[in-house]
Parts: structure tokens; sequence; C-alpha cells
């Protein structure tokens, strides 16, 4: 199966499909398949945040009288089953969608949230990325420009600090880490940290070079996530399970052991391929990758940045 991001659900449905014994055309394709075939499950995490899964990346929603807010939209294949998730939480009118950067299986649904009424919350690079032709290899796709009507417009170039719905919400940057357009939001309230794909809980996470990511600024951004999270807060993360701040040591942990395994094998003079064949994942693959980042692509990415 071909190495790519996705969701727990999603995941699931790609198994259904059989993608464990069958060739689809592409990572992107495969993703939409399974995101289309998924169901969308929703969790209560605490308070009025919930977590929705099974359209690429996870989702968050906080619900209150004000109606929900969102903090990315999916795939739009997903539309009606997000809809009608929502419903199910709260009847009241979408207003607001953060998105925590650009990769399409966390944005995709911008078109219909616009339409739908809601205002876009974005950093200025991702609606950079989001109007750019873009050529991803590991998903074997080119990205077209998001019309205009579907682009976030409400653009960041600082931190922001909204009240809705009885909570404090408090988007913050990162450093270029996973993309160079990477938000975090926290519920201060519920004490509930979106972390977008800044963190992958039990997964090996992929690594953005096009735009703007790398291992250190992965590793950077796991550092903020641990500054921002308490022993008690839980963590929607981008894809896999919800977390906690224990899962969010050992995912730097990870990060920073095997970085410093492929850097030591590099400066030796190994090639990429070299580097692979050494298997510097190896004490890890049981636990980070048993799903669709292999322990071979996550070398390849870590190595392009050491």
């Amino acid at each position: 199966m071909t190495d790519h991001p996705i969701s727990t659900a999603a995941l699931a449905g790609l198994v259904a499909l059989g993608a464990a014994t069958v060739a689809f055309a592409s990572p992107y394709s495969d993703i939409n398949a399974a995101a289309a075939s998924s169901q969308i499950i929703t969790r209560h995490v605490r308070g009025n945040v919930s977590m929705l899964d099974g359209s690429g990346g996870e989702i968050t929603v906080l619900s209150g009288p004000d109606g929900i807010l969102l903090v990315d939209a999916g795939i739009a294949v997903s539309q009606r089953k997000i809809e009608a998730a929502l419903h199910a939480i709260n009847p009241g009118k979408l207003r607001y969608v953060v998105l925590t950067h650009w990769h399409w299986d966390h944005s995709d649904g911008d078109g219909w949230v616009r339409r739908a009424g809601a205002s876009i919350i974005a950093d200025k690079h991702t609606v950079q990325r989001l109007s750019q032709t873009l050529r991803i290899v590991e998903w074997e796709h080119t990205f077209q420009p998001v019309p205009q009507a579907a682009l976030p417009n409400v653009v960041l170039t600082g931190d922001k600090t909204m009240r809705f719905a009885g909570e404090t919400v408090r988007i913050r940057h990162y450093r270029p880490s996973h993309t160079d357009g990477d938000l975090s939001v926290y519920f201060e309230k519920a004490d509930v940290l979106s972390t977008g794909d800044t963190f992958w809980n039990g997964v090996y996470p992929f690594i953005d070079y096009v735009t703007g990511g790398s291992i250190d600024g992965a590793i950077s951004a796991a550092n903020a996530n641990l500054a921002l999270a308490k022993p008690t807060t839980l963590v929607v993360p981008g894809h896999g399970p919800l977390g906690d701040r224990d899962q969010l040591v050992a995912f730097r942990d990870m990060l920073v052991a095997i970085r410093g395994k492929v850097a030591d094998l590099k400066a030796k003079g190994l090639t990429a391929d070299q580097v692979v064949a050494a298997k510097p994942t190896a004490a890890y693959d049981a636990k980070w990758g048993h799903s669709v980042i292999s322990g071979a692509l996550f070398t390849r990415l870590v190595y392009r940045g050491v």
C-alpha cells in the first residue's frame, strides 16, 4: 500500500476497500475514496468540545448558543455526513472555521463552509498555498488554486484570541513546521488543544518540505505543543485518536531520536537509499509504523532535512 496521511476512520475505510491488496490511482484519490466510504464518528472531548473522525484530518467542534466553530473542514466529499454530524451536536449556524494548514484533507471543505456563511480563519501562508499550483510528489497529485470564493476570508498575520460559545479560543502560530502556515487552537475553559498536523498520535507524520515544512520545524512545533499543554489538557491531533500530554512527549521524543539516527548516518556519507536500508526507525516501527506513513518513508522525509 502506498504511504500517505489519513484519518483513523478513513484508514479503516481503505482497509475495507481492499487497499492492502490492490493498487489505486494515487494516495490523493485513495484518501478521497476512503473519506467517501467512511462514516463520520463523533467523539465528545470535554465540555462543549467534540471531535469528528472520518474525513481526512480530525475536525474539532466547539458548540454553543452562538452556533458552531470548527477547527478544520475535512474533505469535500464528506460534506453531507459532516453536516449531519454537526446538526446532531447543534442545529445552530456554522459560524467559524479555523484552518490549521492548507492540506486538502483539512481544508477541502472550504467551499461548502463558505457557502454556509461561515468565516474561515487561516494564516497568510495557508491562503498563499491555497492560491497556488502545488505538486506534492508523495501524494502523486498536483493541487490547483482554490477558487476565490472558497478561500479563507479572515487572514492572520499574528496570533488571535476570540470569545465564542462561552469559550476563550486562542489561535497561535507555529514557526514553519509541518508546513509554513500551521496554527494551533486552544480552548481555555475546556482545556483542549487542537494541533493540526504538528501532532500525529501514534503514527509517523508527514512533513511537507514543498511548502516550508522540515524535521527541525516539526520538533520545534512538538515542543511548542508541550509548552501549551498542561497535565490535564486533552489534545485533538491532526491524525489519530484523542491524545494527552504524555502522548505529546512520546511523539516529540520519537522525532528527536529518529532525527539523530538519520543525521548520524547521513553525516557518514550514506545516500538516502542506504540510510533507509539501515532501518534507523526499526526500534520505533512497532509503535509508530503501523499506519500509512512507513518507517522507510519517514526516514526519507527526515533525511531530506538533516
